[in-house]
Formats: C-alpha cells, sequence, structure tokens
C-alpha cells in the first residue's frame, strides 16, 4: 500500500511539473540588466534553464560537459541554455568571473535572494528544467551524473 502512495504521488508531482509555466519573477543578468522570467522565449524552441552555484562541482562538470556540445545542439534545435546562479555574499561576485573564465555563452542570472528558486521548488543544485516551444516545463532533473547530458540532448531531440 505505502509503494501506491508513493507512486501516485510521485505520478501527481510529474503531471502538475508538465504543465507548469516558469513564474514571473524579476532577476539581473550578469551585466545588470533586468529580465522577468516569467517572460522568457524562444520562438516556439527548447529552453533549458539550470540552476547552479559556483561552489557545486557537479554543477560545474554538466554546464561544462554541455559547453562542449552547446554550438551542435543549437544548430540542431535551436534550444536556449539560461543558467541560474544561486550564489550569496561573496560567491555571487564569482560568478561573471567563472562564467567568462570557461567561456560560456550561456545566458545568466543571478538569484541571490533565491526567489526564483523557491518559487520553482529547487531543493539542490544543479537542477536542470527544460520548456518546450510553448514556454511548459516539461521535464526537470535534480543532480548530475556524467553523461546524462546526453540524455537531455535526447530530449531536446523529440521537442
Amino acid at each position: 500500500m505505502k509503494r501506491i502512495v508513493v507512486l501516485f504521488t510521485l505520478l501527481l508531482s510529474i503531471l502538475s511539473l508538465s504543465f507548469a509555466q516558469l513564474p514571473s519573477v524579476q532577476l539581473k543578468d550578469i551585466n545588470g540588466k533586468t529580465v522577468d522570467v516569467g517572460s522568457l522565449s524562444n520562438n516556439g524552441r527548447p529552453i533549458v534553464i539550470s540552476f547552479f552555484a559556483t561552489y557545486c562541482k557537479p554543477c560545474i562538470r554538466e554546464l561544462k560537459a554541455i559547453h562542449e556540445e552547446y554550438a551542435d545542439w543549437q544548430e540542431e534545435t535551436g534550444v536556449r541554455i539560461i543558467l541560474v546562479s544561486i550564489d550569496q555574499g561573496q560567491d555571487a561576485q564569482k560568478v561573471r568571473p567563472m562564467v567568462n573564465g570557461f567561456g560560456w555563452e550561456y545566458e545568466v542570472l543571478l538569484d541571490p535572494d533565491w526567489t526564483l528558486k523557491h518559487a520553482m521548488s529547487v531543493q539542490e543544485v544543479p537542477h536542470v528544467f527544460v520548456l518546450d516551444g510553448k514556454g511548459t516545463i516539461v521535464h526537470n532533473n535534480e543532480g548530475y551524473t556524467d553523461g546524462q547530458e546526453d540524455e537531455l540532448y535526447e530530449l531536446l531531440k523529440k521537442l
């Protein structure tokens, strides 16, 4: 009986997430421009939103792995990748230098007060959300294991 309740709860959370939209939250990008997260779009193509922190080693591994393939992903799927840093205090000042140092071409938003993190129920980083071309959250994943970016790419190709 306990297993049925757990499976039912999991199924409900997956179904409710697959119809969710991004919340209307104002964040700054690494250049200081204000961005309304709820209005993010990509002309009918998928968006990946990845919550990360500069001190998170799995986050860095994941973002490096995706970076190696990002140009191909964009060419084939038109994906737009947006990073959301949850760094606070002194760590928040490390975001821009780290992104530039790795040569990442991702868009980067800063969430030092964890407004978006809480609105999207992110518990741990890395946490990735995938939106379809209509802006509906169709997938999310917490954590990272090597090779997981290949699964993400396969999902993007289906969208």
